[in-house]
């Protein structure tokens, strides 16, 4: 085909047999990978997305085997190349619906312009915000519907280093604009001491009223197992009688001591038999434990942890200096509390009273596929039901492959950066619908900050730049070089004031 038959806007040209989903195409122009395009055909604009490109030379194929040989075409042919293309077709642009049939062979394709771009990753106005760019055009914003993302929940993937922090603190200081309502459970302490430019953050003590926990929570921080069933029998118990109590005539003592008085009631049953006895007596000593082990934790006079949440800031529960087990009770703590007072709220206008978008860091530790977790049953449990409540989730992880593939699925939003180990791909991909081949092909090949948006809070599959957070962030990476030269240069000044006391002390020459 010569120049002059190329219109001027046309990349390339189908080729092969398309279909309504892919179309390959050829071109001597060089399409990045991530471009937008437009096929025009059957009175329609459709809009497709290069998900593969291929780069090749008629005179040197395959089949060449001599260095020699392959230089001297080169000499002789030049630089000619083609360039073979696939394109994923995302629909027509006004209603990007899939068309019926495939575009004929030849049909020319062309580059989308900015103006059908910006319309495509632009959302209505109050509903949306800016989480970055297309890697392919740095000037056309991406903004992303936040009422789909919050009710259909949203997972940011990646590996370590790849802006998976980034990512959060970029869409948290976005909803700190619109006034949301964003608890981040921060297992890192990475949010604490961050200074978003759009709100405050309000860091909620770690402190909880045992009257507040559920049995099960107080089960774990008793650390009586499953099979302990005899104690288990006798804590419940005491529990229910504690509560009724309480209820009834209120609580004179601290919760927990209330509980110790019952065991020892029990205990004093000389009806109950020796096994038992031995049992109330290993409970007692673990209710002890408890208080001596949490008294840091545990306290009879704070407030419901819910009652620290505020609109407007970000609400962070700082969990960096807790075990993972007491991580995972807080945090079911907390979630089942949500997901009760939003559904009190719903039916009789009491309880919490606005949306909430939780985020879950390390999503792994506390939803993990090969064993039972207290989190994991909540995170799952509002997976499901949150959207009808006003509850969104957010599940952040470095660990796909080992998240519940059930909260995972239910995920209809993603966020994957640089993903390059297989089976945390074939993981994501087999809980989402989204993640086709030709894009999960991507993900290794992402540059840090770098990913694709996929899910109902975007129109269409976007390859996008994140913004840099332009706030103060202490998450980052040490600089290891610099906190050794730091150290020996107080190692030495140490050494010289030892030297100088000595020096003083006994005077004369070091």
């Amino acid at each position: 085909m010569s120049d002059s038959i190329i219109e001027k806007d046309e990349i390339g040209r189908c080729i092969g047999e398309g279909t309504t989903t892919y179309v390959s195409f050829v071109t001597k122009k060089m399409p990045c990978i991530g471009d937008y395009v437009i096929i025009e055909f059957d009175d329609k604009e459709v809009l497709g997305l290069i998900t593969k490109l291929a780069r090749g030379n008629p005179a040197i194929t395959g089949d060449i085997f001599d260095p020699e040989t392959v230089s001297r075409i080169k000499y002789y042919e030049g630089d000619d190349f083609y360039i073979h293309g696939l394109v994923r077709i995302l629909g027509d642009i006004k209603k990007l619906e899939i068309p019926r049939t495939p575009p004929p062979p030849g049909t020319i394709i062309k580059k989308a312009k900015n103006e059908i771009l910006r319309e495509i990753f632009q959302t209505k106005a109050h509903e949306g915000i800016t989480i970055g760019h297309l890697i392919s055009n740095p000037d056309v914003p991406v903004e992303i519907n936040v009422n789909k993302m919050v009710s259909r929940h949203l997972a940011i993937l990646a590996i370590t280093g790849a802006g998976k922090s980034n990512a959060v603190t970029i869409i948290v200081d976005e909803l700190l604009k619109l006034g949301g309502c964003v608890l981040i459970f921060d297992m890192h302490s990475e949010y604490a001491n961050t200074e978003f430019t759009n709100g405050l953050v309000n860091v909620i003590p770690t402190k909880l009223n045992p009257i507040y926990l559920s049995l099960r929570e107080q089960l774990i921080l008793l650390n009586i197992s499953s099979s302990a069933f005899i104690q288990e029998r006798y804590i419940r118990k005491a529990h229910s009688e504690v509560k009724e109590k309480m209820e009834k005539d209120g609580l004179l003592t601290s919760f927990l001591e209330a509980i110790k008085t019952k065991l020892e009631e029990f205990n004093a049953d000389n009806n109950i038999s020796r096994s038992d006895r031995n049992s109330i007596t290993g409970a007692l000593n673990k209710v002890e434990d408890m208080i001596l082990k949490y008294s840091y934790l545990l306290n009879d006079q704070v407030k419901n942890i819910l009652d620290e949440i505020n609109i407007g800031v970000v609400n962070v529960i700082d969990l960096g200096l807790v075990g993972e087990e007491l991580a995972d009770v807080i945090v079911s703590h907390v979630l089942r509390n949500i997901l009760q007072q939003r559904k009190e709220y719903k039916t009789e206008k009491k309880g919490f009273a606005y949306p909430i978008f939780t985020i879950i860091e390390e999503a792994h530790v506390l939803s993990p596929i090969d064993r039972n977790t207290l989190s994991k049953y909540w995170i799952s449990r509002i997976a499901r039901e949150g959207r009808k409540f006003g509850i969104g989730l957010c599940l952040v992880s470095q660990r796909p492959k080992v998240i519940d593939p059930n909260a995972l699925s239910q995920a209809n939003n993603l966020i994957i950066l640089k993903l390059v180990e297989p089976g945390d791909q074939r993981h994501v991909q087999n809980a989402s619908e989204t993640l086709s081949d030709d894009l999960m092909n991507q993900l290794p090949s992402l540059n840090t900050g770098e990913a694709i948006l996929l899910g109902m809070m975007t129109k269409v599959p976007a390859l996008v730049k994140i913004n840099e957070f332009a706030g103060k962030k202490i998450g980052q990476d040490i600089d290891i070089v610099k906190e050794w030269s730091k150290a020996i240069k107080n190692k030495e000044k140490k050494k010289n004031q030892m030297k100088k006391e000595v020096k003083d002390i006994y005077g004369g020459s070091d």
